[in-house]
């Protein structure tokens, strides 16, 4: 009898481990989006009537239409959209909310405000970038918040909060008298928007620290105040001397990193590219001679438009002669970037912008300035990809790349504020945002379809359709936590996921104005 009862529970472990060997081998989900127009991010024309076959966070592969489609594969219709890689923004501050002289202008970011309401707003920031399809941003330092745009970027790759990958240059340096705070009593020690540093010595060991601390990039202000002079030129303060750059590029170099450099014009920004900096910030006026040599060196632009076109001083002010000038000069430098073939990326400057502003205004900036709308696409793609590094995993719909996709309805090659626009995000595979399933009768989550892509809670879908609930409610959350990834089981043969769906319908029924279903992101 013993002995019966132990071969069974022998034959019990062994199905038990084929199961699990078979689960563990198992290939993840397909899912396969049908694309009526593509564009790729790295040809020069769109491409009709495409697949994109995404597994485990990656594009597999894009074939033809005529593609077969496996039965088990979900099917995301994107037949009348355009669809592109995720946008990628090379200029941003996450922790800047906004400038606007009304409300105290840059200084009232760091007085005003502590550090868990700049977390906050932060949090905010990265879910807004995401939701206008820029699923990659460079930040360009945190403006006295520290190292918090690495643990924001933390918080997303854990699944925290949603939000965009993130190329962090944390703390940011600059020289005694060339950042804010500035202006107030002189025996007042007031706090800096950036790491201060004086010589070669202490220039390379705040680049050692940030890196240290993960910078992914490090940002460096040549440049600080400007203003017109008595024969109307355009002029800027110089900040760090050309050997304590030197250290600096040196450094980050040495540790298979980068450097931008903010740079308006003048002996700050021929520094900047005499001490070897990777990209310009900004160059706001820039000479034939930089320009060749920008091109000789393969230095980035990045120049960030619209960001000077508000917030003007009263005309007949210095402050408004200022403004005016930089728009000026900025406009003729950026088209003699583009005679010269410079390596240009896309930078909107958000933080200095505020938040709640589209990101998507650059390429209405750009395309105004001469720049071809699939030149600018290609600057907020592949181009930008390129700059960190990431070529061929980033900025394309190409085998091999994150599936990094967004969608819009419209033709951006015709009207390119179709960008502010975006009605469809998948980054890595996990869908954010799709307004186009709004026209669909019934919710796929609906039918028992079962997504497992990592960072996508397909069950916050179904809470927002049957009790009209934000997915950030609690009933989003418990539905979260139940939820396992790698379950591999339809939610309907799971008692505790059943029990959530019985209440929210019974909640949904004792307070109904709407029977008509809703999705996710609307």
């Amino acid at each position: 009898m013993n002995i019966r009862k132990i071969s069974r529970l022998t034959l019990a472990l062994l199905l038990l481990f084929a199961s699990l060997a078979s689960a563990q081998n198992s290939p993840a989900p397909l899912t396969v989006i049908r694309a009526g127009t593509l564009i790729d991010g790295q040809s020069n024309t769109p491409l009709k009537n495409r697949l994109i076959f995404v597994r485990d966070g990656r594009i597999e592969k894009v074939a033809d239409s005529s593609a077969s489609i496996p039965a088990d594969a979900k099917l995301i219709d994107l037949s009348n959209a355009t669809v592109l890689p995720g946008l990628i923004d090379s200029h941003t501050h996450l922790f800047l909310w906004g400038e606007d002289p009304k409300k105290g202008g840059y200084d009232a970011n760091i007085l005003k405000a502590g550090i868990a309401l700049r977390a906050a707003r932060a949090t905010y920031a990265a879910k807004r970038a995401l939701e206008q399809g820029f699923t990659t941003i460079r930040d360009v330092e945190t403006e006295g918040a520290g190292y918090g745009d690495i643990e924001i970027k933390q918080a997303i790759e854990e699944g925290t909060i949603p939000g965009p990958r993130i190329f962090g240059a944390t703390r940011g340096i600059s020289s005694t008298g060339g950042y804010n705070l500035e202006g107030y009593a002189p025996e007042l020690t007031m706090p800096k928007g950036v790491q201060i540093i004086d010589g070669p010595v202490e220039a390379r060991k705040a680049a050692r620290e940030q890196l240290e601390h993960g910078a992914d990039w490090l940002k460096v202000y040549m440049t600080h105040r400007s203003w017109v002079d008595k024969q109307g030129h355009l002029v800027s303060q110089p900040t760090l001397t050309v050997e304590e750059l030197k250290a600096i590029v040196d450094e980050a170099h040495g540790w298979g990193k980068k450097v931008a450099c903010h740079a308006y014009n003048g002996p700050g920004l021929q520094r900047a590219l005499d001490g070897g900096c990777d990209s310009i910030e900004h160059g706001l006026e820039i000479t034939d001679a930089q320009i060749e040599q920008m091109a000789k060196q393969g230095t980035w632009y990045c120049p960030t438009i619209a960001a000077y076109y508000g917030d003007w001083a009263p005309e007949n002010t210095h402050e408004g002669k200022r403004d005016r000038a930089r728009v000026s000069v900025h406009e003729t430098s950026f088209r003699k970037a583009m005679n010269a073939h410079l390596k240009i990326v896309y930078g909107t400057d958000m933080g200095g912008i505020p938040w709640q502003e589209p990101m998507a205004q650059e390429f209405r900036r750009m395309e105004s300035l001469g720049m071809s709308p699939m030149d600018a696409i290609q600057s907020a793609t592949s181009r930008a990809a390129d700059m960190l590094d990431e070529k061929g995993e980033l900025g394309v719909v190409a085998a091999g790349a994150y599936a990094d996709i967004i969608a819009v309805s419209g033709d951006p090659l015709k009207d390119v504020t179709e960008f502010g626009k975006v009605k469809f995000v998948m980054k890595a595979g996990a869908i954010y945002k799709n307004d186009f399933a709004i026209r669909h009768k019934r919710h796929p989550a609906l039918e028992g379809r079962h997504n497992r892509f990592p960072a996508l809670d397909p069950f916050q879908s179904v809470i927002s359709i049957v009790s009209g609930e934000s997915p950030t409610t609690r009933g989003a959350t418990t539905l979260r936590e139940n939820y396992k990834h790698d379950s591999g089981r339809n939610f309907r043969q799971s008692p505790g996921r059943a029990s959530i769906l019985a209440n929210a319908t019974r909640a949904r029924s004792s307070n109904r104005t709407n029977d008509a279903p809703r999705c996710f992101h609307t």
